[in-house]
């Protein structure tokens, strides 16, 4: 007895070798979904199958003459079926044929991702709220999810690190299905996949190319003069996005000024801003996120608040 699974993420009919041999092999096949979307590829290849729901004792009774069974579960499992083998197995008082599990085929990485986009798909066809989402909508919930997922990060909390990583996911799915409406130039998340995909191996010569790279210094190396060959900027500020945090905003520019070798001096200046702008420069100049220093800090005060206020450290928030 034979039970052939398949992944839904596949496309129907691509199946392993030994799924094929077994399927040939079989005195009979039977599958219980008439719909089921490997039938017309067996049919095609000659494989008669019989549509046919047995149960558990129906299975065991056709494989006791030494016959060959090959069942193809519906998309659900047809979990009554294998409780009954199960139960059968178990008692003891039947004679069971050998049973084997065959996968016919198997997930690839990613394959879950899949799964993400028609999930994206149905909600943004039938949901009142999704339905109606923007770009500029949605422009806040991108940062909020980002935020979170560095606080995740910090905390080293592993389970939230996987939940937030999901969350930036949707937003980028989310986009990118969006994206496919647009009238003039509408795409897709395989754009979206394609174009970083392209980038990728383009800024990595040494990886999917003949260059070559021994040092995480000359990785970078690579990176900046591939993308500056790209990009083709008029000056080493283009493209610093100045809607980030202040810190953060101050620390990409004095990385840029550092990286092109120019020799900028801090604007004098009274007040605040000015200081704090030094602050970071001096920060990035020492291989320090002044954005990430300052947010331990800012929790390290948080605590003390907490601790002054009569509370714990470690209390769920």
């Amino acid at each position: 007895m034979v039970l052939l699974t398949a992944s839904h993420r596949v496309a129907p009919g691509l199946l392993s070798w030994p799924a094929w041999q077994a399927l040939r092999a079989a005195d009979r096949v039977l599958c219980a979904d008439e719909g089921h979307p490997q039938l017309p590829y067996l049919r095609e290849a000659g494989v008669t199958v019989d549509i046919a729901a047995p149960t558990a004792e129906e299975l065991v009774d056709a494989c006791a003459d030494g016959s060959t069974v090959v069942v193809i579960p519906s998309g659900e499992g047809d979990r009554a079926l294998t409780d009954g083998l199960a139960r059968l197995a178990g008692s003891n008082r039947v004679r069971m044929p050998d049973l084997e599990l065959l996968p016919g085929s198997y997930d690839l990485p990613g394959a879950r991702l899949l799964d993400l986009v028609e999930v994206m798909d149905r909600i943004r066809r039938e949901c009142p709220w999704s339905s109606r989402q923007t770009h500029q909508g949605l422009a806040k919930y991108g940062i909020e999810e980002a935020y979170e997922l560095v606080e995740a990060i910090e905390d080293g909390d592993r389970d939230e690190l996987r939940e937030e990583l999901g969350d930036v996911l949707l937003q980028v799915v989310f986009h990118a299905r969006i994206a496919e409406e647009h009238e003039d130039e509408p795409f897709s998340i395989d754009d979206v996949a394609g174009t970083i995909v392209e980038k990728l191996i383009h800024r990595h010569p040494h990886v999917f190319g003949e260059e070559s790279a021994e040092t995480p210094e000359e990785v970078k190396a690579h990176w900046l003069r591939t993308k500056a060959i790209e990009k083709q900027r008029a000056s080493v500020t283009d493209g610093v996005p100045l809607g980030q945090p202040g810190l953060a905003l101050a620390a990409k520019l004095a990385s840029r000024v550092r990286s092109a070798g120019l020799d900028v001096a801090l604007p004098k200046a009274d007040g605040f801003g000015y200081d704090l702008l030094a602050l970071a420069v001096r920060a990035e100049a020492a291989g320090v996120d002044p954005e990430a220093a300052l947010r331990a800090a800012a929790r390290t005060y948080r605590d003390a608040i907490r601790a002054a206020e009569g509370h714990g450290v470690n209390v769920e928030e």
